[in-house]
């Protein structure tokens, strides 16, 4: 459509007042598709938020309170840390099945091998598990020769704290509760598991 002034009016007022408003419309429409851009990568950018949330979130420890040689007692420290474990490995020569019962009682399972001392032979001798993909073996006695079938042996017997490689297996104890052997303190151990690698810390009764 033509628009047609007449002499001496306000004609170029009104093609400057078409022209803003042109102007605005295509400033609209570029805010339009932009929005929905920004829409769109905010989209994105969310779903990607919730992707990493669902499989870069740490997985959380096993807590596992390892003792041994308790021989016939179990002070009350040892019983209020091993509260708060996931499980409990008890690693021989438990001795009287009162601390076993006590053991129990405090709510995580209990996993234990027969020492030396201990006279119920229903307990076994040794038991392999399987963790977060890790294989352990708890045993009393330590063997002669590393085991070629584990990545981690535990055991107890020498009444002192080990934390030593030997070739490919990891061998660890967590020393005695009652009576310490060479100079030890009596002592009690953490192994926390996670995505496939344990890390131990000895804790000292004392």
């Amino acid at each position: 459509m033509s628009v047609i002034f007449a002499a001496g009016s306000a004609a170029p007022i009104a093609l400057y007042a078409i022209k803003l408003v042109t102007a605005a419309h295509h400033v609209a429409d570029i805010l339009t598709i932009g929005g929905g851009y920004l829409n769109f990568k905010r989209h994105r950018i969310e779903r990607l938020k919730r992707s990493m949330t669902k499989t870069d979130k740490p997985k959380e420890a096993l807590r596992i309170f390892v003792l041994a040689d308790t021989h016939n007692r179990l002070p009350e420290k040892v019983k209020e840390m091993a509260k708060n474990a996931d499980d409990i490995w008890h690693l021989g020569d438990v001795c009287a099945e009162a601390i076993l019962d006590e053991l129990r009682a405090l709510g995580p399972r209990v996993t234990l091998v027969r020492g030396n001392c201990d006279s119920n032979f229903e307990w076994p001798l040794v038991v392999d598990l399987v963790r977060d993909g890790l294989k352990f073996r708890l045993q009393h006695v330590p063997p002669a020769q590393p085991p070629d079938d584990v990545d981690v042996l535990l055991h107890g017997h020498t009444h002192v704290p080990r934390n030593e490689r030997r070739g490919n297996i990891l061998f660890l104890n967590p020393g005695c509760v009652t009576r310490p052997n060479r100079g030890s303190p009596p002592s009690v151990a953490w192994l926390e598991i996670t995505n496939g690698k344990a890390d131990w810390t000895l804790v000292p009764l004392r």
